[in-house]
């Protein structure tokens, strides 16, 4: 492959393979510690931070877009870590854990490890190999440019719905008027996860801004993973299982997009 620098993706590679076991290894301790492990998703988006930091400093691709990537993946992660921090504290533990560890036959320190902190950093370190891959390689030109800039348009996107989302779910749920009540105004009312398609925009674009410059097309299995995540195991479906028991959740299913934004039905 011309131009891709195979003992730098290496040293990139294994460092990001060592800081993740390490970040995840202090997430267990202190979910064990404080008897939860939804502790885990405070620091999903901190892996992917400290990765991009990693590719920055140790990548000799082009130094502009290792730190451009760099800085988009930290505003994202950085929000997002903060985020799911505010919305854990002070919490029980997540139905979703209990049920995945009943599943696996209890929540013995090896079961933890394996189902869910292993799990977790081995798909933060699959899910960010663009990141890795786009430190290593030359400059942007031509058509790629264009790639490139629509990848930071889309990853925006993602940023706009998932922050804004959030933002609004949390004002809905701040109002005691609305308890026991479904959020369907505001992006809500435009798709029923407007935060996880938000995530699936982010990391599309981070894609792009990879596939700008060759091989990067060939990481495309790792937004598809994301994307798989999001719809399909730990995000949407999952917490659709649980919502749609809720009184009134059926009937905002029938009218809102499940997943892509589009207008809702009257």
């Amino acid at each position: 492959m011309n131009g891709f620098d195979w003992s730098n993706f290496a040293v990139i590679s294994l460092a990001s393979l060592l800081v993740l076991a390490l970040l995840q290894a202090a997430t267990y301790l202190i979910g064990r510690r404080i008897r939860r492990y939804n502790v885990v998703d405070v620091s999903w988006g901190l892996g992917f931070v400290l990765v991009a930091l990693i590719a920055a400093v140790l990548g000799e691709g082009d130094g502009l877009r290792r730190w451009l990537i760099f800085v988009l993946v930290a505003i994202w992660g950085l929000r997002l870590t903060w985020h799911m921090y505010a919305k854990s504290a002070g919490k029980g533990e997540d139905p979703r854990y209990v049920a995945m560890l009943e599943r696996a036959g209890g929540d013995s320190p090896t079961t933890v490890i394996r189902k869910i902190f292993a799990t977790q950093g081995l798909s933060q370190w699959f899910v960010s190999l663009p990141l890795q891959v786009s430190a290593v390689v030359g400059a942007t030109s031509g058509l790629g440019t264009v790639v490139a800039t629509i990848g930071v348009a889309l990853w925006a996107v993602g940023l706009v719905f998932e922050s804004v989302g959030d933002h609004q779910l949390r004002q809905f749920k701040a109002d005691p008027s609305n308890s026991g009540k479904i959020m369907d105004s505001g992006l809500w009312a435009w798709t029923r996860h407007p935060n996880y398609f938000g995530d699936f925009c982010v990391w599309w674009g981070l894609w792009l801004i990879s596939a700008s410059v060759w091989p990067g097309v060939l990481t495309v299995l790792s937004p598809l993973a994301m994307t798989y995540f999001l719809v399909y195991t730990t995000g949407a479906r999952l917490l659709e299982k649980s919502m749609s028991r809720r009184p009134g959740y059926p009937e905002y299913q029938q009218r809102t997009s499940y997943f892509l934004p589009r207008p809702p039905k009257r």
